[in-house]
């Protein structure tokens, strides 16, 4: 590929910095969203010091889950698991739909169980850690079948333990975006078996997505009302003295709501879960700019208050993030970034560099393949590069070439033919260069490249 004066280069000033103000969704440094790319429908468990975070792959789900590994809340990397698939979670009873809606909770016996959402029913599986493997707990067979209540879709399950480590789970949704119903049955103490008939504990402005939590002896559903794909879905909850309820929805709610002028829109189906005595709202919104009728949700994380009267505060949605989730890029060393095209004012390549997940570089649909380059001002030791493309799941194809001189270049890594999936992908390529470069072949349309970030670390001598 030639590199000609005819091609389209954008600048960026390094160190990038923006002079919007600080609650910006484009600010460097933003914590929400958490993740690099389009997730829905998050459940979250803790364990052994690490946290393991489940989503819906958007748009519409995929041919199995995204799920997330971190350390600390802050740097998360991505991880393939075995089960559920599209393939393997499917019966005589199931549509088309595909993977959706986790949730994933350790049981009194210290197993873990996810009750996920394929083909429009609910199946369950189990696993002796979060990463798995996981096996189907239920003989290969749903949970909830389609057909178990065919006015009301059966989706969106999700597993409550109680202090006293019984267990309930409930779901439903409606069909066409019309108000569902929500069903609550007691389990066994195997997770799968239901302890009793199920029950109808449908709360007021209930169409999807039930999470249920307790506090000082109360019970609160919670759960979204809305379309996700415009501007209307938002987040209620109803109070009850059991937790079959009776639930009555709370004065104040919804808690939290679309909130366009600060790029907010449609915020729900979450999961709440504390961390050292704070409790957390865990919730998906769409990404920015926000395209009415598409479904490119991302996750995000903020604070959720017990009021002193038994409600919940209502939530403010934020770009900064909670300190939990905050993160701080130490030691990346500073660039400015230039590339072959890019779609728009919103997508230029210095967006690699901001340690943002709402802001990403992105080539110019009309192009055939491209470059995308760093130039570390100087030339430098470097060990190794952390890319962040748009999809985790997918298949990148690409080259890493570095240059003293931009001239000249040597090649680092190459993933031409093959391809390279993950998040963050590393690449351990060390070098005395001044510039590198992400070289895509040329077969390879403008439209499927983008990356949310790249960052460059020096070698642990290097200045």
């Amino acid at each position: 590929m030639k590199f000609s004066a005819l091609l389209f280069v954008c600048l960026a000033t390094a160190p990038f910095t923006f002079t919007r103000a600080a609650e910006s969704w484009d600010s460097p440094h933003a914590a929400n969203p958490l993740l690099p790319g389009y997730y829905a429908d998050p459940s979250l468990v803790q364990h052994e010091g690490r946290f393991y975070l489940y989503a819906t792959l958007d748009p519409w789900g995929g041919r199995t889950l995204g799920c997330w590994e971190s350390p600390d809340f802050k740097q998360w990397t991505y991880r393939e698991l075995n089960w559920p698939t599209k393939d393997a979670c499917t019966s005589p009873t199931s549509a088309g739909s595909m993977v959706w809606a986790p949730s994933v909770v350790r049981a009194p016996n210290g197993k873990f169980f996810m009750y996920v959402s394929v083909g429009s029913e609910v199946w369950v599986g189990t696993a002796d850690h979060p990463l798995g493997p996981w096996r189907d707990a239920h003989g290969g067979r749903p949970l909830i079948p389609a057909t178990w209540n065919k006015a009301y879709h059966m989706i969106d399950a999700e597993a409550f333990i109680d202090d006293d480590g019984a267990a309930y789970l409930y779901w439903g949704s409606g069909w066409n975006w019309v108000n569902g119903r929500c069903f609550a049955v007691k389990l066994k103490s195997d997770m799968v078996t239901f302890d009793g008939e199920p029950r109808d504990v449908t709360p007021k402005n209930y169409f999807e997505g039930p999470f249920m939590v307790k506090n000082h002896g109360r019970y609160y559903l919670m759960y979204s009302q809305g379309v996700t794909v415009r501007d209307t879905y938002a987040v209620h909850y109803a109070v009850g003295e059991t937790p079959f309820g009776p639930f009555e929805e709370a004065a104040n709610s919804p808690i939290l709501t679309t909130d366009k002028a600060r790029n907010i829109v449609s915020p729900g189906h979450h999961a709440v879960f504390r961390y050292h005595g704070q409790a957390y709202l865990l919730y998906h919104r769409h990404s920015v700019p926000y395209v009415p009728g598409q479904a490119y949700r991302q996750i995000c994380v903020d604070p959720l208050t017990f009021t002193a009267d038994g409600l919940i505060a209502k939530i403010i949605p934020t770009h900064a993030g909670p300190a939990l989730a905050r993160r701080v890029v130490t030691g990346a060393i500073p660039a400015v970034a230039t590339a072959s095209s890019q779609r728009g004012s919103l997508y230029g390549p210095a967006r690699v560099l901001d340690d943002n997940n709402a802001t990403r570089w992105a080539a110019s649909p009309a192009a055939q393949g491209g470059w995308l380059q760093l130039d570390l001002g100087k030339i430098r030791d470097v060990a190794r590069s952390e890319l962040r493309f748009e999809y985790a799941w997918k298949t990148y194809r690409f080259a890493l070439e570095a240059s003293a001189d931009g001239a000249a270049w040597t090649l680092l890594a190459d993933h031409r033919e093959s391809g390279i999936s993950g998040s963050p992908i590393e690449i351990a390529a060390p070098a005395a260069c001044r510039y590198l470069r992400l070289v895509f072949p040329a077969d390879i349309p403008g439209a499927d490249l983008s990356l949310f970030g790249w960052q460059v670390y020096p070698a642990a001598d290097s200045p």
